[in-house]
């Protein structure tokens, strides 16, 4: 892996690595950028919004290599909770919405370091996030993170199904 800065970034740092998270997630993608794919910018804006939002940037040099970012889920109003029962007792909940690594960066182990880096410190119980199911391989990556699978939904008309995965944070 090359020598990597991560740096961590607030909803306040959200005007100044909003291009940079959307260059890499474009890079990401490569030729798979679908029409719902195309809506990244305004999920970048949404989630940038949230209160607690929270952001890591692996940077090698000048280039930004990857990122991973999320914000805490609202309080009473965890919507992974109706696919579990029962439901855990621990109730604070980080979204942990997106992850992507540039091409040039891929198997070389930035995605632990960024999803760890991400949810090593905080304060919530459980971490929730969804997967594409047409990515097996990226589903067993968060398996073996901790997350398990305990539903599928497809949020949005035009978006892929994906799966519901839960872990207790801390990850192991």
């Amino acid at each position: 892996m090359p020598d990597l800065d991560v740096r961590r970034y607030s909803r306040e740092d959200l005007p100044e690595i909003r291009q940079t998270i959307i260059d890499i997630h474009a890079d990401a993608q490569g030729e798979r950028l679908d029409e719902f794919r195309k809506k990244f910018p305004w999920f970048v804006d949404q989630w940038g919004s949230r209160e607690g939002y929270s952001c890591v940037i692996a940077w090698d040099g000048d280039t930004a290599a990857g990122f991973a970012y999320g914000a805490p889920a609202v309080e009473g109003r965890e919507w992974w909770r109706e696919y579990v029962d029962p439901a855990p007792e621990k109730t604070l909940t980080f979204a942990y919405s997106e992850l992507a690594i540039r091409q040039a960066y891929r198997k070389q182990g930035i995605a632990d370091l960024l999803s760890r880096a991400l949810l090593e410190e905080r304060p919530e119980d459980l971490g929730v996030l969804l997967v594409d199911v047409e990515h097996p391989r990226i589903q067993a990556l968060y398996e073996d993170w901790g997350f398990k699978k305990v539903g599928e939904q497809r949020p949005f008309p035009d978006s892929p199904v994906f799966a519901v995965m839960l872990a207790e944070l801390p990850l192991e």
